[in-house]
């Protein structure tokens, strides 16, 4: 028996005025009669679906239709803390005279993201392995695992400074600290994959670092590894990776007039539009007969609706609307530090999980190979 499709009633969470219901997943064997619910390649292929709403180069939206929530989380969870990027692991303060500790400066410098060439952040270098104890500082340091950055800065009073002038960053050079004044430092193979426009630079060079005053001074070299979020949230690809259910919105009977101009505030904007009702809507559905002219709410896009059960406050709407949420319907937003474009993310979350899969089904097969010997 091929697997049919589950009825949209059966895959859509209820959501009611105190309660949430039908919240569990129930497509699997022998929950229905004489319903095949077992997993279906085929059927998976066929259903599946990716649809982008927005696909800059920092943020992404797109629905993932056609999964079961362990999937959709699966993948976020990837992205958050699987994907590798580079970020500040080591600094090394040769001075520093500024009101900042060394360990705090130290943390918000290797909270930057930086970015550069991809094909040599992620096909050149390597993983770092920190020194055993007792061995020298650099020796497991090299072109291919290491990005050495510099931080030299003092400031001073600007002797071209208007009299009486009061804004600290023209009374003296180098009051504030960004992120530009962060200085790469290429070593060995390094020029080949990070020059030009490919410099490992801060995705956003306006970052402030610290303030400074004139005689303060802050000389720091830093040292760059490959790193994954699991390990520090300062080597997560993104800033956001969430996702949420798509909202469902059916209006059971007609909502006419004021009540519709009323029911279209319960939403966020975009969610409801109103329309006069015609002749031809008057003959597909009864309960518009005779209301021909009228203001009536419509469905416009229930993406838009973020589900607050507003309009389940009001006495007027009771009976005439029912709320809900797609359970295979994910709605996903990314927001991308820079290493990676957000579209990128999401598809290299899907080749680490490929990878995590083929693991597991060669120790699984591993595990069975050894008991049935």
């Amino acid at each position: 028996m091929a697997r049919k499709p589950e009825s949209e009633e059966r895959k859509t969470v209820g959501i009611n005025k105190e309660t949430v219901t039908n919240t569990v997943s129930t497509d699997f064997p022998d929950n229905y009669p004489d319903a095949d619910e077992s997993w279906d390649k085929d059927w998976f292929a066929e259903n599946l679906r990716i649809e982008f709403h927005q696909n800059d180069q920092f943020e992404a939206q797109f629905s993932l239709i056609g999964v079961d929530a362990s999937i959709a989380n699966a993948f976020r969870r990837i992205l958050i803390s699987e994907i590798p990027t580079l970020a500040i692991e080591t600094v090394f303060v040769n001075n520093n005279t500024g009101v900042i500790q060394d360990e705090v400066l130290a943390h918000r410098l290797g909270l930057i993201p930086f970015t550069g060439g991809k094909e040599g952040i992620r096909n050149f270098m390597t993983w770092w392995h920190k020194p055993a104890e007792g061995e020298d500082t650099y020796s497991t340091t090299y072109d291919h695992n290491t990005i050495q950055l510099r931080l030299q800065v003092k400031c001073e009073h600007n002797p071209d400074a208007a009299p009486g002038e009061t804004d600290s960053r023209k009374l003296y050079h180098n009051a504030h600290i960004y992120a530009k004044d962060i200085v790469f430092e290429p070593v060995g193979k390094q020029e080949k994959y990070f020059s030009g426009d490919d410099v490992i630079r801060p995705t956003n060079p306006d970052i402030l670092i610290a303030k400074l005053r004139p005689g303060q001074v802050i000389d720091l070299e830093m040292h760059m590894h490959k790193g994954v979020g699991s390990d520090h949230s300062k080597f997560s690809p993104v800033a956001t990776a969430s996702y949420r259910l798509m909202p469902v919105i059916k209006i059971l009977q007609p909502i006419l007039g004021d009540d519709a101009k009323k029911f279209q505030e319960c939403f966020m904007p975009g969610t409801i539009k109103l329309e006069k009702v015609t002749k031809k809507t008057a003959k597909e559905d009864p309960q518009y007969a005779g209301h021909e002219g009228e203001t009536m709410a419509v469905v416009d896009n229930a993406m838009y609706d973020t589900v607050s059960r507003e309009v389940l406050r009001h006495e007027e709407f009771e009976g005439k609307v029912k709320l809900g949420r797609k359970r295979d319907h994910f709605i996903y937003s990314i927001e991308s530090t820079g290493q990676w474009d957000s579209d990128e993310l999401f598809l290299e979350s899907v080749r680490t999980m490929k990878k995590k899969v083929q693991k597991l089904q060669t120790q699984v097969e591993n595990m069975v190979y050894t008991y049935s010997g």
